[in-house]
C-alpha cells in the first residue's frame, strides 16, 4: 500500500518520533528495531501493529501485567553456531537459555489471557514452544554459570580426585606451617598466596633452613615465599587434574554446542519475538507519554482527526509545562481539499505538520494522540513540501526545486493520494506564482486527490470557494489583541492581517495608509472584509463555548438529580417491603404468643401443636415456591436493607445524643432560678408538677399531692412562681 519517500518521511520528522521510541526499548536489538519502523504496505498489517500496541497500552492499566521481556543479543552466539565445529562460551549458553525461559514465560502467559490480548497471543502462538534447549543447558550448566560436577562421569571423578588432593595439601602445608613457626622461622603474617598456591612467609635469614620451592619475595626482600616440599608433590599432581578437568570441560561444551547448533533458526526466531516486543512496548510507553490511541479506521476514504495533537510539540511542551493547542480537521470525499490561510505564526504550518505526522505514524503502527471518536482512512501516497528546500549543492533556488517537487507531484498523484503543501506559489512573482499554483491545485482536484495547503494568495481562496470539494479554512486570529488563537476554522478563508500587524509593531499609521492606496482598493476591502468575518467569527465561537458549556452542566445536574431520585425510589420501596415483613412478622409473633398464653393455662399440648400446625400451614400457603438461588438471594436483599436502615436508625440516634447533650450543656449553662416555698416545680427528665414545701442546704421537699420526695434543686426547674 504505501508509498511514502523518506524526504517526506524528514519533512514530518517522523525519525525523531522513532528517537523518541527507541529511547523506550530496553534492548540494544529494540532500539536499533525502532529506528528502521517504516510505513507498513497492507492495511491488515497496520490494524495488527495498531493492535498489539494498543493491547500492550491497555495491560498498564490491567491487573494482568505482561511479563518482562529483556534479555542479552545472542547475535555473535548465532554467528558462532552457523559455523561448524565451533564452541560456544558458558555466558553464551546462558543467554541462550534465558531466552528460551522468557519465550517460554510469554507463551505461557498469552495463552493464558488470550482472550486479553488476542493479537499479541497470536504472535506469541506462532513460534515453535521448545523445552529440550534449557534442560539440555540446564543439565550441564548452574546457575551461577559454572559447570555442574554431574555434567559427565568423568568430570565428576576427576573433581573428586582434585578435592582430595586440595585436602592433602591443606594437611600437608598446616603440618609444615606449625613446624616452622614454632622454630620461629616464619613472619608475622606467617603465610601467603602467590600464583593461587599456599605458601610460607619465611623469614629471609632463614630461607636455607625451609626445604621447598621459592615462589617470590617481599617488596623490602625481607620475606621469602616458599612452598614446602611436602605440599609441592601434590601441587604438581593438582595442576595435572586441574588440566584434564579444562579439557573434560572444552569436551562437554563442545557436545552441548552440537546439540544446540540444529536450534539456531528457531532461537534467532526467538530474539526477532523478543526484538519485536520490546519495540511493542517502547511504542506503548511512547503512546501513554503523548495520551495517544488507537482511532477507528473506515473504508470511506474519510479521515476525521479531532483534538489531534502534535506529538512532538506536545511533549516539548509537557517539559515546559506549556499548554499545547489540539486541532480538528476532516478530509471525506465531500470536501477532499483544504486551504488554509491567515497571517504567520498564527499555526498553520503546525496544523498541516499535524495532519501529515500522524497520518504517517498511524501507517506505521503507532498511537496517535487524538480524540477516540477520530476515525482514519489510509492512502497509498503521501506528499509532502514543506519548509525552505534551497539547494546550494544543486544551484537549485526554493522556487526551482518546488517546481522540481510539483512536477512529481503531478506524476504521482491520484485518488489515494494525501498532498501537504506549505506556503503553495511562493518564491516568485505572486501573480504569476499564484496563477501556476491555481493550475496545479485544479489538477489535484480533477485527480481525486485529498490534501491541505496554507496560502497567503487571494486566488487560492477565490477557488476554494469556487469549486464543490475544496473548502477554506483559517488560523483563529484575536482581531483585538492580534494574538494567535492556534484554533483552526473550516469554512471560511482567513485575512492576513498585514496592515494590522504592520501597526501593532509600531509601523507609522502614515506609512501603512500610503500603502493601502499603492494596491487595488477591491483587495484591501476584500481582506478588511474577511478580517471583518473573523472577528464576528470569534465572537460566535465564544457563545457557542459558552452556552454548550452551561448546556453540558444543566445536563450533568439533571442525570444527577434523576440518579438520586431513582435512588430515593429504590430506597422507599426496600423500606416499604422490610416494614411489611416485619410487621407480618409481628402479628405471627402475636399468635404465637396467643397459643402459648392459652398452654400455659391449660397445660393442653395437643391443641398448642394443632394450633402451631395451623399458623404454619396458613403462612406458608402465602409464600411463593423459589429455588435455593432465589432464596438465598432474597433473604441477602432482605439483610442489606436491614443493614442499611440499621445504619440510618444509628446515625439518627447519634444525631438525637449529639442534641440531647448539647440541650443538657444548655441547661446546665442557664443561670439557675432561685426557687422559693410554694413554688410550683418539676424534675427535669419527669412530667409531675409538684410545689416545694421546704428549702434546706441546696435541697427541697417537693409534695406532689399523693407522696412527697427530697431532691437536689439542680434537679429541678420552675414552672409557676406562687403568687
Amino acid at each position: 500500500m504505501a508509498n511514502i519517500h523518506t524526504k517526506t518521511l524528514q519533512d514530518l520528522e517522523f525519525p525523531t518520533v522513532l528517537q523518541q521510541v527507541a529511547s523506550r526499548c530496553n534492548t540494544e536489538l529494540g532500539k536499533e528495531a525502532a529506528m528502521e519502523i517504516e510505513p507498513l504496505s497492507t492495511k491488515e498489517e497496520i490494524l495488527r501493529e495498531l493492535g498489539k500496541t494498543s493491547e500492550y497500552l491497555g495491560s498498564f492499566i490491567s491487573e494482568n501485567r505482561i511479563p518482562n521481556h529483556g534479555f542479552d543479543s545472542i547475535s555473535n552466539d548465532l554467528k558462532l553456531l552457523k559455523i561448524e565445529n565451533t564452541t560456544l562460551e558458558l555466558s553464551g549458553f546462558r543467554r541462550i537459555a534465558g531466552l528460551c525461559n522468557t519465550v517460554a514465560t510469554h507463551q505461557k502467559f498469552f495463552k493464558k489471557f488470550k482472550e486479553y490480548y488476542p493479537l499479541l497471543h497470536e504472535s506469541a502462538s506462532t513460534l515453535e514452544t521448545n523445552t529440550e534447549i534449557p534442560l539440555l543447558i540446564n543439565a550441564v550448566i548452574d546457575r551461577f554459570g559454572e559447570i555442574k560436577d554431574n555434567a559427565s562421569d568423568t568430570l565428576l571423578s576427576v573433581r573428586r580426585q582434585m578435592n582430595h588432593v586440595r585436602g592433602k595439601i591443606s594437611q600437608s602445608f598446616g603440618s609444615a606451617l606449625a613446624t616452622y613457626q614454632s622454630s620461629d622461622y616464619l613472619d608475622d603474617i606467617r603465610e601467603s598466596v602467590v600464583e593461587n598456591r599456599r605458601v610460607l612467609a619465611v623469614k629471609a635469614m632463614y630461607r636455607k633452613k625451609i626445604k621447598g620451592a621459592v615462589m617470590g619475595t617481599s617488596k623490602t626482600g625481607s620475606i621469602v615465599y616458599i612452598e614446602p616440599e611436602a605440599a609441592l608433590k601434590y601441587s604438581r599432581e593438582l595442576n595435572n587434574l586441574e588440566f584434564e578437568e579444562k579439557e573434560e570441560i572444552q569436551r562437554i561444551l563442545n557436545q552441548l554446542t552440537y546439540q544446540i547448533r540444529p536450534f539456531r533458526g528457531l532461537l534467532s526466531d526467538y530474539q526477532d519475538y523478543l526484538s519485536q516486543i520490546d519495540v511493542t512496548a517502547a511504542k506503548a510507553k511512547h503512546a501513554q507519554d503523548i495520551n495517544a490511541i488507537m482511532p477507528n479506521s473506515n473504508e470511506e476514504n474519510r479521515l476525521y482527526l479531532r483534538d489531534a495533537y502534535h506529538p512532538l510539540l506536545f511533549l516539548s511542551n509537557k517539559r515546559k509545562n506549556e499548554k499545547t493547542f489540539p486541532q480538528t480537521i476532516e478530509l471525506h470525499p465531500e470536501n477532499r481539499i483544504i486551504v488554509i490561510s491567515g497571517p504567520n505564526a498564527g499555526g498553520k504550518s503546525i496544523t498541516l505538520k499535524t495532519i501529515g505526522l500522524l497520518q504517517v505514524m498511524a501507517q506505521s503502527g503507532l498511537l496517535i494522540p487524538v480524540h477516540e471518536r477520530s476515525e482514519i482512512c489510509f492512502f497509498d501516497k503521501i506528499l509532502t513540501d514543506i519548509g525552505d528546500n534551497q539547494s546550494i549543492e544543486n544551484h537549485l533556488s526554493t522556487y526551482s526545486y518546488r517546481l522540481k517537487n510539483m512536477n512529481q507531484f503531478l506524476k504521482r498523484c491520484n485518488d489515494r493520494t494525501l498532498f501537504l503543501i506549505d506556503e503553495f506559489g511562493t518564491g516568485s512573482d505572486p501573480e504569476l506564482g499564484g496563477a501556476l499554483a491555481e493550475a496545479f491545485l485544479e489538477v489535484f482536484y480533477e485527480r481525486g486527490s485529498y490534501g491541505v495547503i496554507t496560502t497567503h494568495y487571494a486566488n487560492l481562496k477565490a477557488l476554494a470557494n469556487e469549486l464543490p470539494h475544496i473548502s477554506n479554512a483559517n488560523m483563529l486570529f484575536d482581531g483585538k489583541t492580534l494574538e494567535p488563537t492556534f484554533q483552526l476554522i473550516l469554512g471560511q478563508a482567513g485575512s492576513s492581517f498585514t496592515f494590522e500587524v504592520a501597526q501593532k509593531n509600531g509601523i507609522p499609521y502614515s506609512l501603512i495608509n500610503k500603502a493601502k492606496k499603492k494596491i487595488e482598493r477591491g483587495k484591501v476591502r476584500f481582506d478588511a472584509t474577511i478580517a471583518k468575518l473573523q472577528k464576528e467569527r470569534s465572537k460566535m465561537a465564544q457563545t457557542g463555548s459558552r452556552l454548550q458549556e452551561e448546556e453540558s452542566k444543566a445536563r450533568e445536574e439533571a442525570a444527577r438529580l434523576e440518579k438520586l431520585n431513582a435512588k430515593i425510589k429504590s430506597k422507599l420501596e426496600n423500606y416499604q417491603e422490610l416494614y411489611d415483613h416485619d410487621q407480618r412478622m409481628i402479628q405471627l409473633g402475636n399468635k404465637v404468643n396467643t397459643a402459648a398464653d392459652k398452654y400455659f393455662q391449660d397445660k393442653k399440648k395437643r391443641p398448642l401443636v394443632s394450633e402451631l400446625l395451623r399458623i404454619v400451614e396458613t403462612e406458608n400457603s402465602k409464600r411463593k415456591k423459589k429455588t435455593a438461588k432465589q432464596a438465598k438471594a432474597d433473604r441477602s436483599k432482605k439483610v442489606q436493607v436491614a443493614q442499611e436502615v440499621q445504619k440510618e436508625v444509628k446515625v439518627i440516634r447519634e444525631k438525637k445524643k449529639v442534641e440531647k447533650k448539647k440541650a443538657i450543656i444548655k441547661e446546665k449553662n442557664k443561670p439557675r432560678p432561685v426557687f422559693k416555698l410554694g413554688d410550683r416545680v418539676r424534675m427535669h427528665d419527669g412530667k409531675a408538677v409538684g410545689s416545694i414545701d421546704k428549702l434546706e442546704k441546696g435541697k427541697a421537699t417537693v409534695n406532689y399531692g399523693m407522696f412527697t420526695t427530697n431532691v437536689s434543686v439542680g434537679q429541678l426547674e420552675l414552672v409557676e412562681r406562687k403568687k
